[in-house]
């Protein structure tokens, strides 16, 4: 890459937990940001920053186009991150369509380099407690849920344009960030803002890796600045179980750490329960039937790659799980 300072760079998902961070990182190396939101997204995390904010849709083709005229750099961010819709198929349209009609558009612009954010939901665990890597991606029929069968499909259509249309993308997985600036909450800081006020008494089996946002943001700009077209990265953090992050948020928080164990069956009569009652509520339920099937497996990953070819670090999850909880004691999501 030659001198990037004010390359023109178009960031999806601004709006959004991760997106919003990858920004900030883009403005503080001194490219000029472009940031594409929906008419609806809120604004809260695009206000602070200096960029040029366009309204368009990921999914329609001719506004990315224009949202794409004269950009160099492409980071496509913005998804879908919900485990259940009322209607399952908006997730797969946005995932899906989103990453097809967005590529299409960088493709016809000549966008010169573009980062793809995945997720390490396109990949394999199991229930062992191995760290997945690259090698093991995950195919549609086997992934749990809308959300992960999404972004498998989409990451699948991603590297079919790559080989077959010459896309010059890299491709990023993040594991689970936590941090400051999750505005809608994301199923993770869900997670932490009712174990922060004292709701989730007990707990299930199953472990995940958790990595500070803006450690994954950087990771994007390594991948823009040293990544190989075509391949992918996982940008992780902590291999933990769940317990171990809820007796961290009790310490954070001077609550006393969850101690009971809960078997999953019992669970499932509960998920469907709130299933239907977000039917008619439209606000997405705590606990889903899919949340629960994910839960078997420890979704633990390996950032070795990252590390190697990029130089991809990533700080203690503790300083994220920090960051989190002041940031959402800041914004008023503690006061319950």
């Amino acid at each position: 890459m030659t001198d990037q300072t004010r390359d023109l760079v178009l960031i999806t998902g601004a709006s959004g937990f991760v997106g919003s961070a990858v920004a900030r990182i883009a403005q503080e190396k001194g490219f000029a940001v472009r940031v594409l939101v929906r008419a609806t997204s809120p604004r809260r995390n695009v206000e602070a920053l200096d960029a040029e904010v366009v309204v368009g849709d990921m999914r329609d083709e001719a506004s990315m186009r224009a949202a794409l005229r004269g950009v160099r750099y492409l980071l496509h961010v913005a998804a879908d991150y919900r485990l259940w819709a009322p209607d399952p198929l908006e997730i797969e349209r946005a995932n899906l369509e989103g990453a097809e009609a967005t590529m299409r558009a960088a493709l016809k612009e000549g966008v010169e380099r573009i980062v793809y954010t995945s997720s390490v939901a396109t990949l394999k665990v199991t229930s062992s407690g191995a760290s997945a890597d690259e090698t093991s991606p995950l195919t549609p029929e086997r992934a749990i849920g809308v959300y992960k069968r999404s972004k498998v499909l989409a990451e699948r259509a991603v590297e079919r344009m790559i080989a077959q249309d010459g896309l010059p993308a890299v491709i990023v997985n993040p594991s689970t960030p936590i941090g400051p600036r999750d505005v809608k909450p994301t199923p993770t800081g869900r997670i932490i803002v009712e174990a922060a006020l004292g709701k989730l008494p007990a707990f299930v089996d199953t472990g995940l890796n958790l990595v500070h946002v803006d450690d994954v943001a950087a990771g994007h700009f390594l991948a823009l600045e040293r990544g190989k077209i075509g391949e992918r990265y996982i940008l992780g953090g902590e291999n933990l179980p769940l317990q171990t992050m809820l007796a961290d948020i009790a310490t954070l928080t001077g609550r006393k750490p969850p101690t009971i164990a809960l078997p999953r069956w019992p669970l499932y009569p509960l998920a469907l329960g709130a299933e239907m009652v977000a039917k008619f509520t439209k606000h997405e339920p705590f606990v889903t039937v899919d949340g629960l099937r994910m839960s078997k497996n420890k979704m633990y990953f390996s950032s070795a790659k990252a590390e190697r070819e990029l130089g991809y670090r990533a700080r203690p999850y503790r300083e994220g799980l920090s960051d989190a909880i002041d940031w959402f004691r800041q914004a008023g999501y503690l006061n319950r």
